[in-house]
């Protein structure tokens, strides 16, 4: 089954073009490496999946469903979770009471308002232990009362992508999410992303071709805006055209 489908979609900003008529078929099941230099238009696509920017041209297609008009929640509640670049956590409040918000969308939705609910989240067994399973995933089990302005960087990561999955998403789109880790947390995220593989399919923009290489099935390369190869991780690591883009960058 398909779990994504972008049929020709394009994106401009002014005269410049971010995306440009991109066609991308992501499998159920499939972790799918969105790689490039910067400025190649990842994060805008990811932005234009999730319904924050909307498209100039194109179809979205998510588990067979048209969602190209879609408000951004609507897209949530058909299971389309998404990380960012920059952390969008509450830092005074604690991990538990983070992961308890975000939860709040798959457990509360027969409450009148997320402030009575909050409240009275100590009657919410099996919230409870929603919020403790996750914590366990993400490696933050011994940290659910501490407050998130006292976590590392890596542990920020960990939680944001609790945060995620706390929605229990079908589809993950993660927008660099090694970006200022430390090798061992990399380590610790890689193997966290792919113990995912059996129940969530991921879409993942990374900068470390190693670890989007260890990653994914398959990869795309985005180049100004167009995706210009696809392949296995072995093919796209041989083909002449993403090297000479990549040895461009690194040169700029």
């Amino acid at each position: 089954m398909q779990a994504l489908v972008l049929k020709r979609i394009s994106k401009s900003f002014g005269g410049i073009v971010a995306v440009d008529k991109v066609d991308l078929t992501v499998m159920t099941g499939e972790n799918r490496a969105l790689i490039g230099p910067n400025g190649a238009g990842k994060s805008t696509l990811f932005n234009l999946v999730t319904g924050e920017l909307s498209l100039d041209e194109g179809r979205i297609l998510l588990f067979g469903k048209d969602i190209t008009h879609e408000p951004v929640r609507k897209r949530i509640d058909s299971q389309l979770g998404r990380t960012y670049q920059t952390s969008n956590l509450f830092r005074q409040l604690t991990v538990q009471e983070n992961l308890f918000l975000a939860s709040w969308h798959t457990w509360g939705k027969k409450a009148s308002i997320a402030a009575t609910l909050f409240r009275a989240w100590q009657k919410f067994r099996n919230q409870r232990r929603h919020i403790a399973e996750i914590a366990h995933r993400v490696g933050l089990e011994n940290k659910l009362d501490i407050v998130v302005d006292e976590l590392s960087h890596g542990e920020h990561r960990q939680l944001e992508l609790g945060i995620t999955l706390a929605h229990e998403p079908r589809i993950l789109l993660l927008d660099e999410p090694m970006a200022g880790l430390s090798v061992a947390e990399r380590r610790f995220m890689t193997d966290l992303i792919m113990s995912l593989k059996s129940e969530i399919t991921v879409v993942i923009i990374e900068h470390d071709i190693d670890v989007a290489f260890s990653i994914a099935d398959r990869v795309s390369v985005l180049h100004h805006g167009a995706i210009i190869a696809e392949g296995a991780p072995e093919q796209i690591e041989a083909n002449p055209k993403v090297q000479e883009i990549y040895t461009l960058s690194r040169h700029s």
